[in-house]
């Protein structure tokens, strides 16, 4: 390398460097800007991926069972004392819970409706099954008030919409 392009190299890093320092001197939170946004895809990315895995849980695993009377499912309602009917309108409120996590306005709503839904199957679990499985509402509950809470500015929004 010639003694110029030496120069004018490390001139240019010099002058970069400068830059650099300038602009972190003048405006700090520009850099914090930059890695809240990246930090905030990534969190928004995580929280719809959490939404898509609990729609289909919800979808899938627990109201379609209720809904095409699967044996484990009528058996479960039989015991209850619900029967048939208590178990098709369970199956129909997780299965449109399901589909509002997946709705942009309804994902609040839906995460607060399916939280009361999991309050009332842990009380359902304590009282008549002796709390066998009481502790799958309250895990299914930890993330759907999460939901809840991170979305909580869809429900203005949803008022909003409504009383127009």
């Amino acid at each position: 390398m010639s003694e110029t392009t030496a120069s004018a190299a490390s001139s240019a890093s010099v002058t970069s460097v400068a830059s650099v320092a300038s602009v972190a001197t003048a405006s700090p939170s520009a850099v914090v800007a930059e890695s809240a946004t990246a930090r905030g895809r990534r969190a928004r990315s995580a929280l719809r991926a959490l939404q898509v895995v609990l729609a289909l849980f919800f979808g899938v695993a627990s109201a379609l069972p209720k809904l095409i009377a699967h044996s484990s499912a009528t058996e479960i309602f039989a015991d209850i004392g619900w029967g048939n009917s208590g178990m098709y309108v369970i199956g129909m409120l997780e299965l449109a819970g399901a589909v509002a996590l997946l709705t942009p306005r309804l994902q609040s709503v839906a995460a607060m409706s399916l939280g009361a839904l999991m309050v009332g199957a842990f009380i359902t679990q304590l009282t008549v099954f002796d709390g066998q499985n009481a502790a799958t509402p309250v895990i299914l509950l930890v993330p759907l008030a999460l939901i809840a809470w991170a979305r909580r500015g869809q429900n203005a929004e949803l008022t909003r919409m409504l009383w127009r």
